[in-house]
């Protein structure tokens, strides 16, 4: 059994959501499709896919192997597309799409260097929570913070990151310190207005996860003000490590309840999934994994 290849299908079979669908993509038949990933659990030893009539699922296992065997098998193309494109030097028009708080506190600054090492590309960036179709709108690649990502998209990891529970000083001698999750429900939780966490806040701790319904007296859907309001004594507030990490190493906020651990989203670069990736693509994605390549400046608090 090769593999590679077998990984490779795999892979198309989690993406189409079916064999028939990857053995049409790959030119194979829906049997030798089907052999090949059953040849894939055989040697792992473990069931990767959960068959039913209707849909394939991934076991916990398969999800694994998918992300790791997707992340393998982009660098083996993108390896195969510098071969191709030797010394080709990356130009022309390059349209990103990245979030708005984290591009201005975090990327900003690396833009102009990236742009000073290949100054015949023109950047085209659009700062924005949104999340668009990379295809259909014309972008290039995106930068996301998620927890999970499409998988019709091809995902390079930049960074973890990190969210934290805190409030100001002021704020915790006025009210108390909570000490477990439950007792954030006689807080003034700020919360987001939209996203992922709202008003539910998921935690993990040695039973397991413990999701909490917060309220407060204040919501938007700009972290940045979450974080002025939790400066000024206003409550307790949910927030990524960039955008907080610095008022933590300060001490202008506290941060609570560590002995639990709240589930992390990740930075990923994100493109088409192509079989050659263009020179301003590829290098604009290897600058951002090299610049976020050690512990984030913003997590240094945690030491």
């Amino acid at each position: 059994m090769d593999r590679w290849y077998a990984m490779k299908v795999f892979v198309r079979v989690v993406e189409s959501g079916s064999f028939v669908k990857a053995a049409d993509k790959l030119d194979l038949s829906t049997t030798a499709t089907s052999r090949l990933v059953a040849e894939l659990e055989a040697h792992l030893g473990t069931r990767l896919l959960q068959r039913t009539t209707r849909r394939l699922h991934l076991t916990e296992s398969g999800q694994r192997f998918f992300e790791r065997s997707r992340e393998l098998l982009t660098g083996l193309e993108e390896a195969e597309a510098e071969a191709a494109e030797g010394t080709e030097r990356p130009s022309g028009v390059l349209r990103v799409t990245i979030p708005a708080s984290f591009g201005t506190l975090h990327l900003a600054r690396l833009l102009p260097l990236y742009q000073e090492r290949y100054p015949e590309v023109v950047l085209e960036v659009l700062a924005i929570d949104r999340i668009v179709d990379l295809v259909n709108d014309g972008f290039d690649l995106a930068i996301r913070l998620a927890t999970e990502h499409d998988p019709g998209y091809v995902a390079r990891k930049l960074a973890t990151i990190r969210l934290a529970v805190c409030a100001s000083k002021a704020y915790l001698a006025r009210h108390g310190t909570p000490r477990e999750p439950v007792e954030l429900a006689q807080h003034n939780c700020l919360s987001h207005a939209f996203g992922v966490y709202p008003d539910k806040w998921t935690f993990k701790g040695p039973d397991g996860l413990l999701t909490v319904q917060v309220k407060g007296n204040f919501r938007t859907n700009n972290g940045e003000l979450l974080r002025a309001a939790a400066l000024a004594g206003e409550g307790v507030i949910l927030e990524p490590t960039f955008l907080i990490g610095n008022d933590l190493a300060r001490g202008d906020l506290v941060p609570l309840l560590q002995d639990w651990e709240i589930p992390h989203a990740t930075a990923m670069a994100l493109y088409p999934s192509r079989r050659f990736v263009s020179a301003k693509v590829r290098t604009f994605v290897e600058f951002m994994r090299e610049a976020f390549a050690s512990e984030p400046s913003w997590d240094q608090w945690m030491r």
